[in-house]
């Protein structure tokens, strides 16, 4: 189950990106697709390697949330359980969602050990500054997580304090959810902190892509499990936005195949899928941590895959194949998948 070391393969180039007449750069990867029983249906470069996950798998961390009974003991909707699952950006539907789901359970934002940033979203971020408004930890793209993470202690009668910490009960739990869902033995795996603060841990794509696949297809996973898989991916597709954000990749992609598709990309070039009516996962990861090029990735491996009919990739065709435009908003280049992806 993912406890020995595959033959190191070498990533191919996945993604080029184009300036006039030359390709300007070129962007290794490796990229999983898994059914939920392991079966590989698609392996490209080194999928063994133990990498860290970062946002990418946000709906694994958001189980307990479920499985716990906090979502229901708080009531939590759609749009909350779409926040647990998210990076989003930052924005006013964003920030007040979330200031509303920590009322609910008696906490505030200073509760938040996410830390702040300036909203991902550019519109958002100017609003700020023009109003000489610092942001708050409610900005930070991770802030739906770690409520969800505050849901699940506030339930349990655990401290607050802490939740980020490896040690604390919440990330515990995180860690058990982690090495079910994906078969492996995580206690000597790769350690690291993740960019909100909480533990981030080295897992094969692999190994990653059958989690996402279990998600997807939830028959070998206990009843309470599937159950909870099932409402986060349907909180996915019901609330794309609160899942990232006003024109992101996964937002699109969301709201134009709801039934088909679920994304979660994360820092450094990770990027997830689930695939409910494929019953399989997907995971990679761009070596040069280019986050567009993980998405040109995302999109060929799902047309590869026949998640996109010809339809939706006409309508998804500048986010597929993106254009590298100048200042002046001339294009001038492109991102494109290569050979080696399409198949």
């Amino acid at each position: 189950m993912h406890d020995h070391p595959a033959k190191a393969t070498a990533d191919p180039v996945l993604v080029e990106a184009t300036r006039g007449d030359i390709v300007e750069s070129r962007h290794r990867g490796a990229i999983a697709v898994v059914d939920a029983a392991g079966g590989i249906v698609l392996a490209l470069g080194d999928t063994e390697q133990p990498v860290f996950a970062r946002s990418a798998i946000k709906p694994l961390q958001a189980l307990p949330l479920i499985e716990t009974g906090a979502a229901d003991r708080f009531g939590l909707g759609e749009q909350e359980l779409a926040l647990a699952c998210a990076s989003h950006h930052g924005e006013s539907v964003h920030v007040a969602a979330v200031a509303r789901w920590l009322e609910r359970i008696g906490l505030s934002p200073d509760d938040l050990e996410c830390g702040a940033h300036l909203p991902n979203d550019t519109k958002a971020a100017h609003a700020l500054i023009r109003a000489g408004t610092a942001p708050s930890p409610l900005h930070n793209n991770c802030s739906g997580k770690h409520t969800g993470f505050l849901t699940t202690a506030r339930h349990l009668g655990e401290p607050t304090r802490g939740y980020i910490q490896p040690d604390h009960p919440v990330q515990r739990r995180v860690l058990a959810m982690l090495e079910a869902m994906t078969g492996c033995d995580l206690s000597h795996a790769p350690r690291g902190t993740d960019g909100c603060g909480i533990p981030v841990i080295g897992i094969p794509l692999a190994a990653m892509a059958e989690a996402m696949a279990r998600l997807a297809d939830p028959r070998s996973v206990p009843p309470a499990r599937a159950t909870a898989g099932h409402r986060l991916l349907d909180a996915m597709a019901a609330k794309p936005l609160m899942v990232d954000g006003t024109g992101g990749f996964p937002t699109v992609v969301m709201e134009t195949v709801p039934e088909r598709v679920r994304l979660k990309p994360g820092a450094e070039g990770v990027f997830c899928a689930a695939l409910p009516t494929l019953r399989l996962g997907v995971a990679l990861k761009i070596e040069s941590g280019h986050g567009r090029a993980a998405e040109v990735a995302m999109g060929a491996v799902l047309r590869r895959l026949g998640a996109l009919t010809a339809a939706d990739v006409g309508a998804l065709a500048p986010l597929l194949r993106p254009p590298i435009n100048n200042v002046a908003g001339r294009r001038v280049g492109e991102l494109r998948p290569t050979a080696a992806l399409e198949g």
